[in-house]
């Protein structure tokens, strides 16, 4: 099942939303893009100028780079944005901030209200991210005129568009327990795995340029690892060897190879773990230069995940795509009854 999923920011704080390829954001950025570093970035200067109307409302480049920022925060080390990737990512950005105009809009229009204690609660919040009064005055001054009451308006704006999402789509778009397990047992193939093995590895790794002396002296090593594994009778005594004698990437985790499906192993490794019984220790196996021990620590048969065991992930799932589906057709009703002109 596949879904795209964001990050919808209120002024710092974070509501979890799922959305089509982008990621919201009401928090102005702190800091400015910085100067581009090379031909393969390109950064986006502000002045204020409209890049689009909603319905007479003006939204501002200022805006439009906020929302670029909050798709790709990495502009703001890396010194801009991918020259090949600024095209996409200003088009989800400009399609976001007229979505969020809309949003506002709308909850202007249903004549939505936000408690005096909730508003207070979010513009604390928001003040109390910045290092000190100072920083947090310097941010009044440069994104809303030294104007606390625009502020304010800011956050009430922002907490506004997060009621009408919650009522319009989180909620609805919210799966029941029923839901998910109809979907269980309509869809059996989504569950099915195949066979899946957890196994260790001890592994001595000479350089393929290695002198015959150096390979010599990996295999003596080999043999006598290989003595050790044997007589280790548990997963934890192999997996002591394995961080401490053991050259490949998963030493640092006893050699513990975590249970992993079946095709997914070269046929060289499931010919060796298919000889062995969990518990057992396999010969020294030697691939060109270097020599592997394996230990096969269980086999789970192929077959289908029990519903108590996906329950969760299924109904986070389904209330994800749900939801995507549900915002953009609530973004192409609120674009089909406004005006909205890029600029």
């Amino acid at each position: 099942m596949k879904y795209a999923t964001g990050t919808l920011v209120v002024l710092g704080l974070a509501l979890s939303v799922a959305q089509a390829q982008m990621v919201a954001s009401h928090a102005p950025a702190l800091k400015s893009t910085a100067p581009a570093p090379s031909g393969s970035i390109s950064s986006m200067q502000v002045s204020g100028k409209p890049v689009a109307r909603v319905n007479g409302a003006v939204l501002t480049d200022r805006d439009l780079l906020r929302e670029m920022m909050a798709i790709f925060p990495y502009a703001s080390t890396h010194g801009g944005f991918p020259k090949e990737m600024e095209g996409s990512i200003r088009e989800g950005a400009l399609k976001m901030i007229e979505f969020e105009e809309l949003l506002y809009q709308q909850a202007e229009q249903r004549k939505m209200t936000v408690p005096a204690a909730r508003l207070n609660k979010a513009v604390a919040a928001f003040r109390n991210q910045f290092q000190d009064d100072q920083q947090f005055q310097q941010y009044i001054k440069a994104e809303m005129n030294g104007s606390m009451g625009e502020f304010r308006k800011s956050v009430r704006r922002s907490l506004l568009i997060e009621a009408l999402l919650k009522s319009e789509l989180d909620v609805p778009s919210r799966v029941t327990l029923a839901e998910a397990r109809k979907y269980y047992l309509n869809n059996p193939q989504l569950f099915l795995h195949p066979e899946q093995i957890q196994f260790q590895t001890i592994s001595i790794m000479p350089s393929e340029k290695a002198s015959a002396d150096v390979k010599e002296q990996a295999r003596k090593q080999a043999d006598e690892l290989w003595q050790k594994a044997k007589a280790a009778h548990s997963y934890e005594e192999f997996g002591l060897l394995a961080e401490k004698y053991s050259q490949d990437d998963f030493r640092v985790d006893m050699g513990n190879h975590k249970l992993t499906s079946r095709t997914a192993l070269p046929p060289e490794a499931l010919k060796i773990l298919d000889a062995l019984k969990p518990g057992g220790v396999s010969a020294i196996c030697q691939f060109g230069p270097y020599y592997a021990i394996f230990r096969l620590e269980a086999r789970e048969p192929a077959g289908k995940k029990p519903f108590e065991q996906v329950q969760a992930k299924l109904q986070a799932d389904l209330h994800k795509e749900r939801y995507n589906t549900m915002r953009a057709n609530l973004d192409k009703k609120l674009r089909a009854n406004a005006k909205v002109e890029e600029l």
